[in-house]
């Protein structure tokens, strides 16, 4: 199965600074029922993904204070994708299903395009 990444303040900054892959980031707690519902979602997104220039990546915000008030986490579950320019592609508080998600990341990697898009590239 592939791999879902633990990201820490200690890592990130590392970890962003030296990858070119689009970035799914869950911002969770471990007493956060919904958030449970989504951490059981990654491993799936990350098999879904296993080929491709994305990486799947969770932040438990009680032992990563720094990183949850970087990105401004008021309510878990928080997701965020990040580009590979390093910016702040989508964010979503709140469940979402696994479909949903796998739009969200297809999108960020070009791949679902709108009717004109697809058209007229």
């Amino acid at each position: 199965m592939a791999e879902v990444l633990e990201l820490s303040d200690k890592n990130y900054v590392e970890f962003i600074e030296g990858t070119d892959s689009i970035v799914f980031i869950d911002f969770y707690s471990p007493t956060c029922g919904p958030c449970q519902t989504l951490l059981s979602f990654l491993p799936l997104i990350a098999e879904h993904y296993g080929d491709e220039d994305v990486v799947i990546a969770k932040v438990d915000v009680q032992t990563n204070p720094k990183l949850a008030k970087k990105f401004m986490v008021k309510s878990v579950p928080l997701t965020l994708v990040i580009g590979q320019d390093k910016m702040v592609k989508k964010a979503d508080v709140g469940v979402l299903t696994y479909d949903a998600y796998v739009k969200i990341i297809d999108k960020a990697l070009g791949k679902d395009l709108g009717l004109f898009a697809r058209i007229f590239g």
